[in-house]
């Protein structure tokens, strides 16, 4: 159902259309990533430095005060099993001075030592159903895990399940499954831990048998094509003129995807490369034969610094052989010229971001389509872009690097190539854990590497300061780094910045008119600056193993080694295990490994919530028996002319036509 027909407050709607979420359904599925069982504790059991949660009566008066800008603190005491007396702090919550000498409260907060502890929540004691099993739900800056439960128990209670209903009753009785309206409202208020692993069965398996689905109904398409025809040997002198010699494996992925477009049949092949590998040029290679072949080639970038990057590329590497290359992004000046060159075929190379999905944007005789960090795009978003040329061989390229037999369980509708071994000029990166979020300890050591006139990237985990999320953000690193470096450049840059600012920034840290650049993720994917071979992570616990990997990438671009620091305040013992593992090794293919125990596949191969075919809730190492059936049941299913069985194939190639990227 659509949003507004739900008529939600202007500012839930303001909360789902930055989720990215178009309608109910989606609203639904917004599925915590994870729970916290809340149970009172009895004092005895309490630990310096975790969570506890207990029940206290109010003995002291609260005090307050507050402190720079609308910041404040909150003390007073509470008597604990009739016994013990505990002095709890609470920060930013000025009216918790409202709180009155016997009062009883439940506490959760984390215990500091000596009978005191701070405050995270607190609830009155008759509010006894907040204790259980209470979810947890991925939050943007400004919002609160609050609004999202309320946005979602409205939802639930104005949903007619009945229409949300699409596995077939027969699947469903023959794997015991719970109903799609049990499941949702068991997954955001478990009853118990039983009806909350009914609610994860049923969903997981409905997640995989779409996955499978759409991967069948892909297969289904037609497959054949004339096989195209080029000249090697200018392939070959377009290889003898690079400034560096192919790896054994670049070699290896072009002599595959150059066999593919030369058959009768579609390529259909992902290229797998930890970063830094060098995929772009395997990449060039294969829209250079498509060219010579008389087709047109596309490429999609998720970003447009990337997107503008590889336009650089290619216009280095071949626009002196001839090839009109376009660039096509929301900022690009020309947007309507580029628009009809495209309808008109007069190019041979267009790259571009999501733009390339609109409706208005016709690319006449496509015949090659790559897309560049393909775990960002879902299935029925490859579909989608595919549909913009009739049987065009489609290559995707990702640097999230998945082992072969895992890459053929999750992309089974794909042929696989993998660069494994590094070019000899990337010379490694060295990577340090330290136990502080604090960049006093290594001051030293970043300005001999701004003496020798090299560039550092800083990355924070947020963009600003924020009650949600407590970590150090973009302007508050802004200020402490220009006092401890004030003879150099220092610029910020985050998602937040238009297009035209973020590429400002960006060239002026390619032309080493910035020395430090502090910035989040915004510069995982794909930016290279060979001059830049050092990197901050504060808050490193925030962020996956794959994705520090990503990041790591950044400053491997040149000829000399990198340096990545990561900075924790974590005293969780498994959080700092995770993060040794990147002091470790620099091999993406473990590391994503590890992740992927760690994290699933929703938050390696995807954003969340970003639906087909990411997988949010399952898991494909723990998840072997629910994967076997949904694949048996997904070939039946494509098979079938059972009502129930359309009405599914219907709604999946339906959100083909719906699915965008962000």
């Amino acid at each position: 159902m659509e949003l507004s027909k739900l008529k939600y407050t202007p500012k839930r709607l303001e909360i789902l259309k930055r989720l990215g979420i178009n309608d109910s359904e989606e609203v639904l599925r917004y599925y915590p990533f994870r729970y916290e069982k809340y149970e009172i504790m009895p004092f005895k059991s309490f630990k310096e430095g975790e969570r506890v949660v207990f029940e206290g009566e109010i003995i002291s008066s609260p005090s307050s005060y507050r402190y720079k800008r609308n910041l404040s603190i909150v003390r007073f005491k509470v008597l604990v099993e009739d016994e013990y007396e505990l002095t709890l702090t609470i920060f930013n919550r000025i009216w918790a001075k409202m709180l009155k000498i016997n009062d009883r409260l439940i506490i959760i907060g984390k215990y500091e030592g000596e009978r005191k502890v701070t405050v995270m929540n607190y609830y009155s004691a008759a509010k006894k159903d907040m204790l259980g099993i209470i979810p947890v739900y991925p939050l943007k800056e400004g919002m609160s895990q609050n609004d999202i439960k309320k946005i979602i128990d409205f939802t639930i209670k104005k949903t007619d399940f009945s229409e949300l209903e699409m596995i077939p009753s027969e699947y469903v009785k023959a794997h015991g499954l719970c109903s799609f309206n049990e499941a949702i409202r068991s997954i955001h208020h478990p009853q118990d831990e039983l009806s909350l692993k009914k609610a994860l069965a049923r969903l997981k398996y409905e997640e995989f048998l779409n996955f499978y689905l759409a991967l069948e109904l892909l297969r289904g398409e037609k497959s054949l094509k004339m096989p195209k025809v080029f000249d090697i040997k200018k392939i070959d002198e377009l290889i003898s003129s690079l400034e560096f010699d192919l790896t054994k494996d670049q070699a290896k992925a072009i002599k595959e995807i150059l066999d593919d477009m030369q058959s009768d049949k579609v390529m259909y092949r992902l290229l797998e490369g930890d970063v830094g590998s060098g995929k772009t040029i395997v990449a060039i290679i294969a829209l250079y034969a498509n060219y010579l072949s008389g087709h047109k080639g596309v490429m999609m970038a998720p970003t447009e610094i990337l997107a503008y990057q590889h336009f650089e590329s290619l216009v280095i590497a071949l626009e002196v052989l001839g090839v009109r290359i376009e660039l096509l992004t929301g900022s690009s000046k020309d947007k309507e010229g580029v628009k009809k060159r495209l309808k008109e075929g007069d190019f041979d190379i267009v790259i571009g971001t999501h733009a390339l999905f609109y409706e208005d944007v016709k690319i006449a005789d496509v015949s090659l389509i790559i897309t560049d960090e393909q775990q960002r795009f879902g299935v029925m978003q490859r579909r989608k872009l595919k549909n913009k040329g009739e049987n065009s061989d489609f290559l995707m390229m990702s640097a999230t690097p998945i082992p072969r037999t895992l890459a053929n369980t999750i992309y089974g509708d794909m042929d696989v190539s993998i660069i494994e071994t590094m070019p000899k000029e990337r010379k490694g990166c060295d990577t340090f854990l330290f136990s502080k979020n604090d960049i006093k300890p290594i001051v030293s050591e970043l300005r001999a590497i701004l003496d020798k006139g090299e560039q550092i990237y800083v990355i924070a985990a947020a963009i600003s300061k924020s009650e949600m999320i407590k970590a150090k953000d973009v302007y508050e690193l802004e200020a402490e780094l220009k006092k401890i470096f004030p003879e150099v450049n220092i610029g910020t840059l985050h998602g937040k910045m238009s297009a035209s600012e973020k590429e400002v920034i960006m060239k002026a840290f390619y032309d080493r008119k910035i020395a430090i650049l502090i910035s989040t993720t915004v510069v995982e994917v794909g930016v290279s600056v060979k001059n830049a071979t050092a990197m901050v992570v504060y808050d490193a616990d925030r962020f996956g193993l794959s994705q520090l990997h990503q990041l790591r990438g950044r400053i491997q671009r040149g000829n000399r080694r990198g340096t990545f620091y990561l900075l924790s305040d974590s005293k969780d013992e498994n959080t700092l295990k995770r993060l040794k593992t990147l002091t470790m090794t620099n091999d993406g293919f473990k590391i994503a490994l590890e992740d992927l125990k760690i994290r699933g596949m929703g938050d390696i191969l995807g954003t969340r919530q970003s639906g087909l075919p990411d997988f949010i809730l399952g898991n494909i190492f723990s998840d072997t028996k629910i994967i076997a059936a949904a694949k048996e049941d997904a070939k039946k299913i494509a098979q079938s002319t059972d009502e129930k069985a359309l009405e599914l194939k219907v709604k999946i190639l339906k959100k083909a036509s719906q699915s965008y990227i962000d």
